[in-house]
């Protein structure tokens, strides 16, 4: 299919900057096959499903994946270097966007942090060990494992959406604001975002209607926000982000099944490993490991009977995921509703609730 068709005008000031308050007033959206729209608001989730139906949540944690350093050693002059880490290869290395990547070549070292030349908690060194298109490198660090990890927290900032971040600068709220109440699992540089609705209230209501929770990680890569180059979706290289679903979940998400309940996904990551795990006959099978899925028109959804998820960008991947589950004219014609009805689009936005359906 042709990207321009997933295309449709999004005016500047629907785009969220700040989280609803409490999180479960955000608006949502409820779009059936056959029926007119149904503005409802998060905290009214247990009543739109039914007691026996699961909903399937991604439990992977933002860490603060954004570096600001220089690239030193090749002279007097140390331009800045920005770098969105995106996937851990290894204890010491990952992969990472940077900016202004002509500035590096591979062997280049890299000082994220403090001034002075030696490596500590308060600075950052890695080498570039790799260079790929796009501006991704491979930076391997001087630390490894936790010492990494804390060094990383304690230099890097949250990577806010482009979106956010080209409005305002990410603060101390936003590492509050940008996690999820399931956020456990560290290796994210990017919110599960439709997670970031649910309080402790509403999932007290959730248990009380006999609706059960049940986890799976997909660790969200920087990948997610990147546009899409080619015209055609056949054309289209999706990138790549680990996940895992337990043979206890599988377990329980298939009895569920068996009993007449629903599988509702909490997003399209928690979707995607859903997919990834599902058979051609609908059963959910434990795994663990990388995925590309990439979901367009036409695909047939075996693990999914329902999807929570924010609004997203036009012509990206995940509208096009959304139009493959509820139809492409009926997901702009929903998101034509949403604009005219004011509701706030994506990572800190609104929600819609989307149920299976070819368009009509």
């Amino acid at each position: 299919m042709k990207v321009s068709e997933f295309d449709f005008d999004l005016p500047e000031e629907r785009i969220a900057l700040r989280p609803a308050e409490p999180r479960d007033a955000a608006r949502l959206l409820v779009v059936k096959p056959e029926q007119s729209f149904d503005d409802r608001i998060v905290r009214d989730l247990p009543d739109l499903l039914n007691p026996g139906d699961a909903l399937v949540v991604n439990d992977t944690r933002v860490i603060p994946a954004q570096l600001f350093g220089v690239r030193i050693g090749r002279g007097d002059v140390e331009p800045r270097i920005e770098a969105t880490l995106h996937k851990r290869m290894d204890a010491n290395t990952w992969l990472a966007f940077a900016k202004p990547g002509r500035k590096l070549a591979v062997g280049d070292c890299v000082r994220f942090g403090a001034t002075s030349e030696t490596c500590s908690l308060g600075e950052l060194k890695a080498r570039i060990s790799a260079k790929n298109d796009g501006g991704e490198v491979a930076l391997s660090f001087d630390f490894s494992g936790p010492a990494l990890d804390d060094a990383i927290a304690a230099q890097g900032a949250m990577p806010l959406p482009p979106y956010i971040a080209g409005k305002r600068a990410a603060d101390d709220r936003d590492r509050t604001d940008y996690q999820t109440l399931f956020a456990q699992q560290e290796g994210a540089v990017a919110a599960p975002t439709a997670g970031l609705h649910f309080t402790p209230q509403l999932l007290e209501a959730l248990s009380a209607r006999g609706i059960s929770i049940h986890r799976v990680t997909l660790h969200v890569g920087a990948g997610t926000f990147l546009p899409m180059k080619a015209d055609d979706t056949n054309d289209h290289k999706m990138h790549s982000e680990w996940a895992s679903l337990s043979l206890e979940t599988a377990a329980a998400l298939n009895e569920v099944r068996d009993k007449g309940g629903r599988v509702v996904a909490i997003g399209t990551t928690a979707l995607r490993t859903l997919e990834t795990s599902a058979r051609a006959t609908g059963r959910i099978s434990a795994w663990s490991g990388d995925t590309d899925i990439f979901i367009t028109p036409g695909y047939e959804f075996r693990g999914v009977d329902a999807l929570l998820t924010n609004f997203h960008l036009p012509k990206s991947t995940l509208f096009m995921l959304v139009s493959a589950f509820s139809g492409l004219n009926r997901m702009k014609r929903a998101y034509a509703h949403a604009i005219a009805s004011g509701y706030r689009f994506y990572s800190y936005g609104d929600g819609s609730l989307l149920f299976p359906g070819r368009d009509d």
